[in-house]
Protein backbone atom coordinates (compact mmCIF):
# COMPACT_ATOMS: atom_id res chain seq x y z
CA UNK A 1 0.00 0.00 0.00
CA UNK A 2 1.05 3.71 -1.13
CA UNK A 3 1.52 6.24 1.22
CA UNK A 4 0.23 9.55 0.71
CA UNK A 5 -3.72 11.04 0.24
CA UNK A 6 -6.75 8.57 0.00
CA UNK A 7 -8.14 8.96 -2.76
CA UNK A 8 -9.37 5.54 -2.75
CA UNK A 9 -12.22 6.81 0.26
CA UNK A 10 -12.84 10.66 -1.47
CA UNK A 11 -14.06 8.83 -4.44
CA UNK A 12 -16.05 6.27 -2.19
CA UNK A 13 -18.11 9.22 -0.92
CA UNK A 14 -18.33 10.46 -3.94
CA UNK A 15 -19.14 7.48 -5.98
CA UNK A 16 -22.35 6.55 -3.83
CA UNK A 17 -25.59 7.66 -6.86
CA UNK A 18 -27.59 9.29 -3.63
CA UNK A 19 -24.54 11.43 -2.34
CA UNK A 20 -22.78 12.34 -5.69
CA UNK A 21 -26.72 13.80 -6.53
CA UNK A 22 -26.98 16.01 -3.14
CA UNK A 23 -23.28 16.81 -4.07
CA UNK A 24 -24.51 17.85 -7.20
CA UNK A 25 -27.27 19.79 -5.73
CA UNK A 26 -24.60 21.48 -3.45
CA UNK A 27 -23.34 22.93 -6.72
CA UNK A 28 -25.12 26.03 -6.79
CA UNK A 29 -23.50 27.44 -4.14
CA UNK A 30 -27.23 27.37 -1.82
CA UNK A 31 -26.63 25.50 1.48
CA UNK A 32 -29.49 23.26 1.50
CA UNK A 33 -31.48 20.99 4.33
CA UNK A 34 -31.75 17.33 4.87
CA UNK A 35 -35.14 17.14 3.68
CA UNK A 36 -34.33 19.16 0.38
CA UNK A 37 -30.97 17.00 0.20
CA UNK A 38 -32.90 13.87 0.30
CA UNK A 39 -35.63 14.82 -2.18
CA UNK A 40 -32.25 15.45 -4.72
CA UNK A 41 -30.77 12.41 -3.83
CA UNK A 42 -34.43 10.06 -3.75
CA UNK A 43 -34.20 8.80 -0.99
CA UNK A 44 -35.42 8.68 2.65
CA UNK A 45 -34.89 11.51 5.89
CA UNK A 46 -33.11 8.49 7.41
CA UNK A 47 -30.95 7.20 4.41
CA UNK A 48 -29.84 11.09 3.69
CA UNK A 49 -29.01 11.69 6.80
CA UNK A 50 -26.57 8.62 6.75
CA UNK A 51 -24.83 9.79 3.73
CA UNK A 52 -24.92 12.79 5.51
CA UNK A 53 -22.66 11.68 7.89
CA UNK A 54 -20.33 9.98 6.05
CA UNK A 55 -19.89 13.41 3.93
CA UNK A 56 -19.25 15.29 6.67
CA UNK A 57 -16.48 12.66 7.97
CA UNK A 58 -14.97 12.99 4.93
CA UNK A 59 -14.39 16.91 4.95
CA UNK A 60 -16.67 17.24 2.05
CA UNK A 61 -19.34 19.16 3.73
CA UNK A 62 -19.59 21.87 6.23
CA UNK A 63 -22.68 22.20 8.42
CA UNK A 64 -24.57 25.58 10.33
CA UNK A 65 -27.71 25.47 12.33
CA UNK A 66 -30.31 28.40 12.06
CA UNK A 67 -32.83 28.31 14.48
CA UNK A 68 -34.38 25.04 14.36
CA UNK A 69 -32.91 24.43 10.91
CA UNK A 70 -29.67 22.60 9.97
CA UNK A 71 -27.69 23.29 6.86
CA UNK A 72 -25.17 21.47 4.59
CA UNK A 73 -22.99 23.15 2.09
CA UNK A 74 -19.57 21.99 0.13
CA UNK A 75 -16.69 22.69 2.87
CA UNK A 76 -14.90 24.06 0.29
CA UNK A 77 -13.97 25.21 -3.24
CA UNK A 78 -11.44 22.56 -3.49
CA UNK A 79 -14.36 20.20 -3.06
CA UNK A 80 -16.61 22.50 -5.45
CA UNK A 81 -13.62 22.59 -8.15
CA UNK A 82 -13.54 18.45 -7.38
CA UNK A 83 -16.86 17.82 -8.52
CA UNK A 84 -17.02 19.92 -11.72
CA UNK A 85 -14.18 18.05 -12.76
CA UNK A 86 -16.27 14.73 -12.18
CA UNK A 87 -18.93 16.42 -13.78
CA UNK A 88 -16.84 17.70 -16.51
CA UNK A 89 -14.66 14.04 -17.15
CA UNK A 90 -18.45 12.07 -17.15
CA UNK A 91 -19.95 14.11 -19.63
CA UNK A 92 -16.82 13.52 -21.74
CA UNK A 93 -16.69 9.84 -21.45
CA UNK A 94 -20.50 9.17 -21.28
CA UNK A 95 -22.80 7.64 -21.10
CA UNK A 96 -25.34 9.77 -19.08
CA UNK A 97 -26.70 7.91 -15.70
CA UNK A 98 -30.35 6.74 -15.93
CA UNK A 99 -32.55 7.41 -13.18
CA UNK A 100 -33.88 4.19 -11.40
CA UNK A 101 -37.07 3.95 -10.45
CA UNK A 102 -40.22 4.22 -12.33
CA UNK A 103 -38.85 5.64 -15.96
CA UNK A 104 -41.93 8.30 -16.08
CA UNK A 105 -40.64 11.13 -13.70
CA UNK A 106 -44.48 11.88 -12.64
CA UNK A 107 -44.05 8.71 -11.25
CA UNK A 108 -40.97 9.40 -9.39
CA UNK A 109 -42.20 12.21 -7.85
CA UNK A 110 -45.87 11.13 -6.67
CA UNK A 111 -47.52 7.30 -6.84
CA UNK A 112 -49.98 5.26 -4.55
CA UNK A 113 -47.96 2.31 -3.62
CA UNK A 114 -49.87 -0.67 -2.51
CA UNK A 115 -53.02 1.44 -0.08
CA UNK A 116 -50.37 4.47 0.09
CA UNK A 117 -48.52 7.73 -0.97
CA UNK A 118 -45.18 6.78 -2.43
CA UNK A 119 -42.25 9.10 -4.55
CA UNK A 120 -40.56 11.94 -3.52
CA UNK A 121 -43.64 13.83 -2.83
CA UNK A 122 -44.66 11.16 -0.43
CA UNK A 123 -41.46 10.83 1.88
CA UNK A 124 -41.59 15.08 1.50
CA UNK A 125 -45.15 14.58 3.18
CA UNK A 126 -43.56 12.59 5.72
CA UNK A 127 -40.40 14.55 6.64
CA UNK A 128 -42.39 17.35 7.32
CA UNK A 129 -44.96 15.62 9.63
CA UNK A 130 -41.72 14.29 11.43
CA UNK A 131 -40.59 17.64 11.63
CA UNK A 132 -43.61 19.73 12.63
CA UNK A 133 -43.87 16.73 15.56
CA UNK A 134 -47.32 15.85 14.51
CA UNK A 135 -46.13 12.15 14.60
CA UNK A 136 -43.22 10.22 15.06
CA UNK A 137 -41.59 6.95 14.08
CA UNK A 138 -42.05 4.05 16.37
CA UNK A 139 -38.62 3.10 17.36
CA UNK A 140 -37.20 -0.36 15.60
CA UNK A 141 -40.53 -0.14 13.36
CA UNK A 142 -41.45 1.29 10.10
CA UNK A 143 -45.12 2.53 12.13
CA UNK A 144 -45.47 6.31 12.49
CA UNK A 145 -47.71 7.19 15.84
CA UNK A 146 -49.39 10.33 15.54
CA UNK A 147 -50.03 12.99 18.46
CA UNK A 148 -53.30 14.23 19.50
CA UNK A 149 -52.34 17.31 18.19
CA UNK A 150 -50.98 16.08 15.07
CA UNK A 151 -54.07 13.93 14.05
CA UNK A 152 -55.91 17.11 14.29
CA UNK A 153 -53.48 19.24 12.52
CA UNK A 154 -52.99 16.50 9.85
CA UNK A 155 -57.01 16.31 9.32
CA UNK A 156 -57.52 20.01 9.31
CA UNK A 157 -54.73 20.50 6.32
CA UNK A 158 -54.94 17.43 4.49
CA UNK A 159 -59.40 16.19 4.98
CA UNK A 160 -60.13 20.06 5.58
Amino acid sequence: MREGPDIARIASLVGDPARANMLNALMGGTALTASELALEAGVSLPTASSHLSKLMEGGLLTLASQGRHRYYGLASAQVAGMIEAIIGVAEAVGPKRVRPGPRDAAMRVARVCYDHLAGTLGAAILDKIIAEKWARREKDSRAVVFSPRGRQEFERVFLG
